[in-house]
């Protein structure tokens, strides 16, 4: 499995929580750190996908990692951050926004090593996880961002965020016509 292969050293990583337990994304992916903030709903959209938010113009597809990991919503707090990232999915960078509970820090994981995930003895979702490493005693999933999203739901991401920006008043060449049909 590549998300095996990939796990090894680690630079820094912006450190998120959901829930009880801690993830990591990769420093260079996130462009910027938002509170939470109203969320414009997408008929018909997959369940993971809140909707869209504005950041400068751009209409970002925003994504409840709870949902996306299995686990159940949960309400809002002054904690909630959306992280805004860009992620390289099926050759081409797609940004977008990620829901965390909180968000810790930026900081390099203990002894900069990361883990491959564990072998449990049965099938589980692993493949969205580059590895296990260790922040002051505490087990921190580091998420592997392309493989999160496979690349149908990349595609629905990136062609909502397109048809949003038609929407919103931006030219009709701004959005790539192609992609806009998934979206209807």
């Amino acid at each position: 499995m590549e998300a095996r292969s990939a796990a090894g050293e680690s630079g820094p990583c912006v450190t998120l929580g959901i829930d009880r337990e801690v993830f990591a994304v990769p420093v260079e992916a996130v462009q910027e750190i938002l509170a939470m903030r109203p969320v414009f709903r997408i008929p018909d959209a997959p369940r993971y996908l809140r909707g869209l938010i504005d950041v400068r113009g751009q209409g970002v597809p925003v994504i409840d990692l709870r949902i996306k990991l299995g686990l159940p919503a949960a309400p809002e707090t002054e904690n909630t951050r959306i992280l805004v990232l860009e992620v390289p999915v099926s050759g081409r960078r797609l940004i977008l926004g990620l829901v965390a509970d909180r968000v810790f820090e930026v900081a390099e994981l203990d002894d900069g090593q990361v883990a491959p995930p564990p072998d449990v003895g049965t099938r589980w979702r692993s493949d969205y996880i580059r590895g296990i490493g260790r922040r002051n005693n505490t087990f921190v999933v580091v998420l592997d961002l392309p493989r999160l999203f496979s690349a149908e739901e990349a595609r629905l991401l990136d062609a909502n965020s397109a048809s949003s920006a038609v929407a919103a008043g931006a030219p009709a060449d701004a959005a790539r016509p192609d992609e806009a049909l998934l979206a209807v």
